[in-house]
């Protein structure tokens, strides 16, 4: 057996909601100290909110432990407290080897310094010594892809750039564990395929990986182990096809039918906000059935509050594990100005005869292209059935769901043709 990489042990994290910083002399301080015995003890749940809750999970050398749930279920904060990056509450963390962590795009970087500064500056952050990153270097830029901008302050780097830089530097400086959380999503396909395997070459290295990430493909292919987190709390922990089942159990649980209404008040700090999220007919009627001979449209109410070039509004829809597709409103035939300052309902019709028949998941998305999601709410999900259409004639009418394989069942146009025998 592998020898343990990290131990977590009864770990809790919680927040004071609304909480703000006060900056305080050094007297007032002192004494807020010594009377902080004599205050009342708070109750439990008092302006409070627990993040995480009595989580407890080993993993051993060369093992891949994905992390997957909905937003604000904790993921993050287990990242950022493994990471050392946030303080515990309660409980004990023990990690054997040095961490390397990719929490958000550029992580560690300082933007006045060079690509090459960073990675040196990087290397010794994990307390690498100069000889060895010296040995890492080429290959770190190759992944990169940097190499004509190496020299400049990462401060003019694309996004794009940014996250390779901040990707290759976290994964090739040999530390023994490994730390990925959501960001990989904002790269292209390209980019999210790269990465995916040199996180497999770590993971055969016998180093050890922690990878969060919402698309569940991904962490099929990659994990050895999974644990689900709901509500800050550890749900299931074992094989990753039964911790996806248990993930999308709840999610078909907790899903919505026809419409979803955002709950969590707009605070003015997002590029946009989505308001609204609805399935309708052509007609405008929310719907959670549709015959496959119907159009399904997809309705998204969002408030632009800045004019941002690079702003993607969309969905991603998924059935049974698999993601149909993710499409925003930028991918299409017109190219589309960037959307201006104001309230827009934006629609995208799901013309019929393409999906198969059964339920189907379909989750929102907003976010600035290769840089952060802007959506500030939970993880709605809205749920709709497709149902054959019995007036549809032909030998396409009789087939069901049983005997038809795949997510889409287009109807498509077929030509026959005789062709004369040669004698």
């Amino acid at each position: 057996m592998s020898k343990l990489a990290i131990r977590v042990k009864g770990l809790s994290k919680r927040y004071q909601i609304g909480q703000r910083v006060n900056y305080r002399r050094l007297t007032e301080s002192l004494t807020g100290m010594l009377a902080a015995p004599f205050r009342r003890r708070e109750k439990q749940g008092d302006g409070h909110f627990w993040a995480l809750k009595d989580v407890s999970f080993d993993l051993r050398q060369g093992e891949v432990l994905g992390i997957i749930g909905r937003n604000g279920a904790g993921k993050s904060t287990l990242l950022k407290i493994l990471s050392r990056v946030t303080e515990m509450t309660e409980g004990n963390v023990d990690l054997y080897g040095r961490i390397g962590s990719l929490l958000e795009v550029g992580t560690g970087f300082h933007p006045e310094l060079t690509g090459r500064e960073n990675i040196f500056l990087n290397g010794a952050i994990l307390g690498m010594k100069r000889p060895e990153i010296r040995r890492k270097f080429d290959e770190i830029v190759d992944f990169a892809e940097v190499e004509k901008f190496l020299d400049t302050p990462v401060k003019h780097y694309s996004s794009g750039m940014y996250m390779r830089l901040a990707f290759a530097v976290a994964a090739h400086l040999e530390p023994e564990i490994l730390v990925v959380d959501e960001v990989l999503a904002v790269g292209d396909a390209q980019f999210q395929k790269k990465c995916l395997g040199r996180m497999s070459e770590v993971a055969k290295d016998g180093r050890t990986v922690l990878f969060v990430s919402h698309n569940l493909a991904a962490v099929a292919q990659l994990c050895t182990s999974c644990i689900v987190l709901t509500g800050g709390q550890i749900t299931y922990a074992g094989a990753v096809p039964g911790a996806i089942h248990a993930y999308e159990s709840a999610q078909r649980t907790t899903a919505t039918t026809g419409s979803w209404q955002n709950t969590v008040a707009d605070d003015g700090t997002q590029e946009a906000y989505v308001e609204r999220f609805e399935l309708t007919a052509e007609n405008g009627q929310p719907r959670d059935t549709f015959a496959n001979s119907e159009t399904v449209c997809v309705r998204i109410r969002v408030r632009v509050r800045q004019r941002q070039e690079l702003l993607k509004v969309g969905f991603e829809l998924i059935k049974a594990s698999t993601v149909v597709w993710r499409i925003h409103h930028v991918d299409t035939v017109h190219p589309m100005e960037p959307l201006p300052v104001g309230t827009h309902v934006l629609t995208c019709r799901i013309p019929p005869h393409l999906l198969n028949l059964g339920e189907y998941l379909i989750v929102p998305q907003a976010s600035i292209h290769c840089v952060k999601d802007v959506m500030k709410m939970g993880e709605p999900v809205l749920r709709f059935n497709v149902q054959l259409d019995p007036s549809v004639s032909s030998f396409h009418g009789i087939l069901n769901e049983r005997n038809h394989a795949g997510v889409i069942f287009p109807l498509l146009q077929w030509d026959a043709e005789a062709v004369a025998e040669r004698p």
